[in-house]
């Protein structure tokens, strides 16, 4: 392993060691990795092709001296998945889902926590501290009980009982802090500094930005197996890279780890990054849309994913903005509760993935960046689904498994807020029976998904025009739900003959179409259907509302 660690204040260099975080020569905890890039570029293709897909097939890129089988939980290896109905109804055919719910613990901060254990137990240390809002401290209190490093966790009293019972149960000591998240670090701080403990500086520690890149490597080489032919490249980037994010330090790791690839010339760019917060607390999105180069701290959170509320990222933001402007270029965005919360529902019920609200922030950010044109239709999309923590049963644990500590001003909390309406809220009352009219099997099978997502209804389709009006003279539909632009017969005609024939006349149509209507045929549709929909807008807010009227 060839690396040095290189201080970004004074540029001074000095070996990796976990149990001296700070520059030798200055102090500044600000510090980066770097390694022998122009021996890594021929080495490294023929390294990896043996080595079984986690997280350590990348070894010589990472700052430890060597694996430790008896530490390993599994961890990366994580798949990627075509997001085909989620990219059908964006209009988005290259879309993936970076799936890191399937890590040891259910979230990519398992890369985070293997590679710093790893490294603390090499360094001989044997007490750790951390600050969470939740996911670090699962994944550092498995890593630690498998290490046998005994865990301190400052969990903001915020953070979802379920998940500090999951940190519980694995033996940390769990301290409570009745504040928010940038106070329980305050307070974790001064705790291991009074002790003389190591502790978990996020984005300055060097293994966690480290351990991120791995996700950079992963998906150059699964991207390649997917969409390059089979003479083509080994490792290939996406246009875009997409991350909820609370303090910056994900989207900072995987831009280093793709900077690296193309250093050593395996892959041709490095993907714009999109990083996405929390409306209630996004101070890096408020900095950006300023041209800011720094971040104003947000010190009342008002966000219900706890998970997301970091109020001071600190330099982090600086970092990222700088990396960003002055390479691939990218964006960061925020999107409120209630669009999360509606991804929630949308992804679970169109490509079969329940999230947490934190992950679910993503693919909002997606939506309104593909909406707004900001990602382009033709362009290659990766998200992270950052994680899904199931819950531990509250009475395994007993009495006394964490200890709370108030501090003098607490947070206010936020009023809670219930989850959003389904995706559709079509009355199965009112319309039982429906027929689905398109030539195009895919938007078919789109359709009949968010249908049977909403209940149990019984369905017909039809492939064009003609079949469509003996389908509805047959069946007699509540409803017609009819593509407008189809072969032989279009929507237009068909239309026309239900309402020439009394059986049919009265049917609802809502019609479907990629087309964008001129003003004239707009005109022929007004007054013979319910609604009109554009196809690859699903999604849309005034759609929702245009169903909730139509439904009554």
């Amino acid at each position: 392993m060839d690396v040095v660690i290189e201080c970004l204040d004074c540029g001074s260099q000095a070996p990796f060691s976990a149990a001296q975080p700070k520059c030798p020569n200055c102090g500044s905890l600000w510090r980066e990795a770097r390694y022998d890039y122009a021996k890594l570029k021929a080495e490294l293709p023929s390294l990896v092709r043996s080595r079984p897909f986690d997280i350590w097939r990348y070894r010589e890129l990472l700052p430890v001296r060597g694996t430790n089988p008896a530490l390993s939980l599994g961890e990366g290896g994580t798949p990627l998945i075509r997001a085909a109905n989620l990219g059908m109804m964006l209009g988005c055919p290259n879309l993936f889902i970076k799936d890191e719910r399937q890590g040891p613990t259910a979230s990519f901060k398992d890369r985070q926590a293997s590679i710093t254990v790893a490294a603390l137990k090499e360094a001989g240390i044997e007490e750790f501290v951390i600050a969470s809002t939740g996911n670090v401290a699962i994944s550092y209190s498995a890593y630690a009980a498998r290490a046998s490093i005994k865990l301190w966790a400052f969990l903001t009293s915020l953070v979802p009982a379920a998940k500090m019972r999951e940190v519980a149960i694995y033996g940390t000591q769990v301290i409570k802090i009745t504040g928010s998240y940038d106070q329980a670090k305050e307070v974790a701080a001064e705790f291991a500094k009074q002790r003389g403990l190591s502790i978990d500086l996020g984005a300055r520690t060097i293994t966690c930005i480290e351990s991120m890149k791995t996700i950079a490597f992963e998906l150059a080489e699964q991207l390649a197996n997917l969409q390059a032919p089979a003479d083509g490249p080994a490792w290939l980037a996406p246009d875009w890279y997409i991350q909820a994010v609370s303090g910056g330090m994900g989207p900072l790791g995987v831009l280093k780890g793709f900077q690296e690839l193309k250093q050593m010339g395996l892959v041709d760019k490095v993907p714009r990054i999109a990083s996405i917060q929390a409306e209630g607390c996004a101070p890096m999105v408020h900095a950006w849309k300023q041209n800011k180069e720094t971040a104003a701290p947000v010190l009342s959170p008002h966000t219900l994913i706890a998970t997301l509320a970091t109020g001071n990222p600190g330099r982090t933001y600086s970092m990222l903005r700088e990396k960003v402007l002055n390479g691939p270029g990218g964006t960061f965005e925020s999107v409120s509760d209630a669009e999360a919360f509606r991804a929630m529902h949308f992804l679970a019920k169109m490509e079969g993935l329940s999230v947490e609200p934190a992950a679910a922030v993503a693919f909002a950010g997606l939506v309104k960046l593909v909406r707004s044109g900001v990602i382009k239709p033709n362009e290659t999309v990766v998200i992270n689904c950052t994680g899904h923590t199931m819950p531990i049963e509250r009475n395994i644990l007993g009495e006394g498994w964490s200890r709370d500590l108030v501090l003098p001003q607490s947070m206010e909390e936020s009023s809670e807020e219930g989850l959003l309406a389904a995706l559709t809220k079509v009355s199965i009352d009112r319309f039982p029976r429906i027929a689905i009219v398109d030539d195009h099997p895919d938007v078919r099978r789109l359709i009949r998904r968010i249908l049977q997502s909403q209940g149990n209804y019984t369905l017909f389709e039809a492939t064009n025009g003609r079949e469509a009006i003996e389908l509805a003279k047959r069946e007699l539909p509540n409803l017609i739900i009819l593509d407008l632009m189809m072969p032989e017969m279009d929507g237009f005609a068909v239309i026309n003959e239900l309402k020439k024939d009394p059986d049919t006349a009265e049917i609802p149509v809502i019609v479907v179409t990629a087309k964008e209507l001129t003003p004239a045929e707009r005109d022929r549709l007004r007054g013979h259907i319910q609604t009109l929909m554009q196809k690859g807008d699903f999604l849309n807010d005034e759609l929702l509302d245009e169903v909730r009227a139509l439904l009554g």
